[in-house]
């Protein structure tokens, strides 16, 4: 039986304070990273592009709560999120992000490739649903070990059109794999809205495989991580792949230099997720409603986590460069 629902939305809060500061603060950590991250780019100090996350962090933050350390993530264009989320560093994130030498991938990667296995990430993926098939392998590498790990593979909507995500889904419900299937709908492929380019329901391709799918709020954190707690334990105990299609929104561009986006989308639905819709404030004003912290530890909060990134970001750009003789370090066997 295929089973589709959506999770219980109730207004109890059913963490403790210690989890929900930690919540609140790692989606604060990814928001200013990616602002930094943006003033990098604007400023002629990082190279390549960038693909920024500020706006979908209850996403990133909701998932990797439900996850453990040696569990697998693969990551998308806009994998900063994601890694901060399954416990990068900041100081390591900005070097990889500048080409320096202390960096995840050795300055080599940039932006877009960011790997830290230590962690579990395997590392993100500038081939729109390129990582998919990572996850599933390593999905299918965890069982035949025996391992108990949990592959999650994010991706956006608009990988809903490469062949490789439903051969490697439909591989994974046949071999009962661990791996979660995390759709970030932001509702924008590059500069296309998902109605021109996604025929039917992101549901229905799982469904069509008899496998598990989930819609959830992805600018509710505690909504995205109720499903992924579940469906991770599931998996974990043998019950096999699932997909989760977590509704959110993109603040900026397709990448930093996308600055005519009012060309493809209206002005006032970016200002209604931005207002309405934000899920860090969201998250802050739940907290405070419940007694679990109040508004002057949250601003102590955002005042650690600024202080924390100045620092990261200071040891960076002090950071060298690789040298020349590593350029084929790594990349022959």
């Amino acid at each position: 039986m295929i089973e589709t629902k959506e999770p219980s939305m109730s207004g109890a809060l059913r963490i403790s304070a210690e989890v929900g500061s930690r919540i609140y603060q790692q989606m604060w950590r990814i928001r200013v990273f990616e602002e930094h991250a943006n003033e990098l780019y604007l400023a002629g100090k990082m190279p390549g592009l960038t693909h920024l996350y500020t706006g979908q962090e209850a996403v990133a933050v909701g998932v990797c709560e439900a996850l453990q350390r040696e569990d697998y993530i693969t990551s998308t264009h806009r994998g900063h999120g994601h890694c901060v989320a399954k416990g990068a560093r900041l100081d390591l994130m900005f070097a990889e992000l500048l080409g320096r030498s202390p960096g995840y991938n050795r300055g080599k990667g940039g932006s877009m490739h960011i790997a830290d296995q230590e962690n579990g990430n395997l590392g993100a993926n500038a081939i729109v649903g390129g990582s998919a098939g990572i996850a599933t392998g390593a999905a299918l590498s965890a069982k035949m070990r025996g391992s108990g790990q949990v592959a999650v593979c994010f991706f956006g909507e608009g990988a809903l059109g490469q062949g490789l995500l439903h051969e490697v889904m439909n591989m994974a419900q046949l071999w009962d794999l661990p791996v979660i299937y995390v759709c970030e709908n932001n509702r924008y492929g590059e500069y296309t809205h998902f109605s021109e380019t996604t025929a039917g329901t992101v549901l229905g391709r799982a469904q069509a495989l008899g496998m598990k799918a989930f819609e959830v709020d992805g600018q509710d954190v505690l909504a995205v991580n109720e499903v992924l707690t579940q469906l991770v334990a599931a998996a974990r105990d043998g019950g096999g792949p699932a997909l989760v299609e977590c509704h959110t929104y993109r603040y900026h561009g397709h990448h930093v230099g996308d600055i005519n986006r009012e060309y493809y989308r209206p002005k006032a639905e970016e200002l209604e997720w931005r207002e309405k819709r934000d899920p860090i404030k969201l998250f802050g004003e739940r907290l405070v409603a419940a007694g679990l912290a109040s508004a002057e530890e949250l601003a102590a909060l955002q005042a650690a986590v600024r202080e924390e990134a100045a620092a990261a970001l200071a040891f960076a750009l002090a950071a060298p460069f690789p040298d020349p003789s590593e350029v084929t370090l790594h990349v022959y066997a």
